[in-house]
């Protein structure tokens, strides 16, 4: 599975910024997808994840009510709208995959993503 994410940006704080994520080399709909962000010397952190469906997602308390997290199978894409930003959520963003054979559930541990895009940076100023 090759994933390739786009859509950063430098913004200031309390503007918008929709990060997308396409993928390729299997059945899009056979993966749960999920947004993660790594800031300079923190570890990697879950944003968001989204089921096969995509009638069930989960978000981290830091950007829950500001972030979706969305899909469109027929496209092969996932997506994360991110609005009223903060300088804190300053980093790299990857989008990850996992095959499951489960329609419903997903995954909020990095450690278990089995596919993992290239990234894009998002800067918000204050």
């Amino acid at each position: 599975v090759q994933l390739q994410a786009s859509g950063g940006g430098l913004v200031q704080a309390g503007d918008s910024l929709r990060l997308s994520c396409a993928a390729s080399g299997r059945t899009f709909s056979s993966l749960s997808m999920g947004w993660f962000r790594q800031a300079a010397e923190k570890e990697r952190e879950f944003v968001a994840a989204i089921s096969r469906s995509g009638s069930s997602t989960n978000y981290a308390d830091s950007v829950k009510g500001r972030f979706t997290i969305s899909r469109d199978n027929a496209k092969n894409a996932v997506y994360l709208q991110m609005n009223s930003l903060k300088p804190e959520d300053t980093a790299v963003y990857y989008c990850a995959a996992y095959g499951n054979f489960y329609y419903n559930t997903y995954k909020t541990r990095a450690n278990e993503y089995e596919y993992w895009g290239q990234g894009t940076q998002v800067t918000v100023s204050s």
